[in-house]
């Protein structure tokens, strides 16, 4: 149940960062390979450098408090964006040393730049072996160059805020999907908040220099909504992607409330879900029933519900051996549910197989060894998931990878030299990110492909990794 961040370590940062990792300027005199984190250590004078090349983009920037929610907000920039530069708009809230010095800010990132490249290069469909040369040559031109697909200009992305006060800490944050001015806040204070952004996301949008410096002032604003029903504070909150306005909130005195839509406000259900013994951490609505959701806990289990019928969960399983942090309800195959726990494990529940025991787990991965923070399936890809972890990894999961020794002997005899992968690393994952200390949460980007965003004590990061597909699959096929 790894969750805050301290404020008092966290203060505001005005020193770069690297992109990723850090970086040295000497060349390294042994050839490259893999580092493994939480197995390798790194000896004194050695440095991790970042590899440009596995990013189609990437780039990290900070707002000053560190955040420990956002959420991307929808737009109508169009719904599958594959062209640089992007467009993209995040609300967070901080996390701050006083309660009076938080707010929720409304970020305009444009200018995100990038290079598109194809996932499978050309020379390993081929086999042409010269082919395969002069595009080593053309990417170490391209590299040198530096220069993004939008003919060379800036690559730094331009960041635009509006801030609107928040007295607390921000636990987390939610934009309702069908509706993303209205935001939904969890403080620390135990009020659950709802928010109308709209004149603050209209601003930025009809302007290039609105609150273009960072400097924005901080404005007053009183929410639609102050629910302060809960006896505790919670971190566990969701909008119904079904039914428009519907909203979950959970504590940590293990209750949920369900909100209901009522003429422009929100009418709260005072009698609580019960059947959690702990903690509730987070809660998913089921993306193909509109009156079902999951729930997770403290108490090591995962939890389905029904609101038609009454406040006990219809299903229950022991999910991990410790605090289940966080669950991921899959969009394209909606009876997968994620969860990732506290002692480092994630594991995959296939709802339709429960057996006697009351366990769904078709799917279980023990590569982290610190708390998983954030985990999420990809909208584009249904076997395609991120985890974030307390050891500063990003990692990213295709379940429907299998180990193929052939393939991989063919790949090594194609590409010319050794490939120093690890062993013992689990087929299915497909990159790591590391740069980030203290990572608490990721998002892929809806209408992005393969774009994902994570934020972490010392900011946010906007990354692309090469080796991701970043076009929609074909839903005709």
């Amino acid at each position: 149940m790894v969750r805050s961040i301290n404020p008092k370590k966290a203060k505001r940062k005005n020193k770069k960062k690297g992109e990723a990792s850090s970086s040295s300027s000497s060349v390294p005199s042994m050839p490259t390979r893999v580092w493994q984190p939480g197995v390798d250590k790194l000896e004194d004078g050695e440095e991790l450098q970042c590899d440009p090349s596995a990013y189609n983009s990437l780039h990290a920037f900070h707002v000053g408090w560190p955040c420990l929610s956002f959420d991307i907000l929808g737009d109508k920039l169009g719904l599958n964006r594959t062209e640089f530069p992007h467009t993209l708009y995040i609300v967070a809230g901080t996390q701050a040393e006083k309660a009076p010095l938080n707010s929720i800010g409304l970020f305009k990132i444009s200018n995100v730049s990038g290079k598109r490249r194809d996932v499978v290069p050309k020379t390993l469909a081929n086999g042409d072996d010269d082919a395969m040369e002069d595009d080593d040559d053309e990417d170490e031109d391209s590299d040198s160059d530096d220069e993004s697909e939008d003919g060379g200009a800036s690559t730094a992305p331009i960041i635009q805020v509006r801030r609107v006060a928040h007295h607390g800490c921000v636990n987390r944050i939610r934009a309702m999907p069908q509706s993303p001015h209205i935001c939904v806040s969890w403080a620390d204070s135990g009020h659950v908040q709802v928010w109308d952004m709209s004149s603050h996301l209209n601003a930025l949008a009809e302007s290039e220099t609105e609150g273009k410096d960072g400097t924005s002032p901080v404005l007053n604003q009183a929410p639609l909504v102050n629910f302060s029903g809960h006896k505790d504070e919670g971190y566990a909150i969701d909008w119904s992607p079904a039914t428009a306005g519907r909203l979950l909130s959970g504590d940590c005195m293990s209750m949920i409330h369900l909100w209901e839509p009522a003429s422009g406000s929100w009418t709260v259900d005072p009698i609580p879900f019960a059947g959690h013994t702990a903690s509730v951490e987070d809660l998913q609505w089921s993306p193909a029933e509109a009156n079902v959701f999951a729930s997770c806990s403290v108490d090591k289990t995962v939890a389905v519900w029904d609101v038609r019928r009454g406040k006990s969960p219809v299903l229950s399983f022991k999910a991990h051996d410790s605090d289940v942090n966080v669950i991921s309800w899959n969009r394209l195959a909606s009876c997968m549910l994620a969860s990732g726990s506290d002692d480092g494990a994630f594991s995959i529940h296939d709802l339709r197989v429960i057996n006697k025991e009351g366990d769904a787990k078709v799917a279980h991965f023990e590569y982290h060894k610190h708390p998983i923070t954030s985990i999420e399936w990809s909208a584009h890809e249904s076997s395609t998931l991120a985890v974030t972890s307390g050891d500063n990894q990003l990692t990213i999961w295709d379940l429907s990878l299998e180990k193929d020794e052939e393939e991989e002997a063919e790949f090594k005899a194609q590409t010319k030299e050794q490939v120093n992968t690890p062993q013992d690393l689990p087929p299915q994952l497909l990159f790591v990110h590391q740069g980030q200390k203290d990572l608490k949460e990721l998002h892929w980007h809806n209408q992005i492909p393969g774009m994902i965003i994570s934020t972490a004590e010392d900011g946010f990061n906007i990354l692309m990794p090469y080796n991701i597909q970043n076009t929609l699959p074909d839903l005709a096929a």
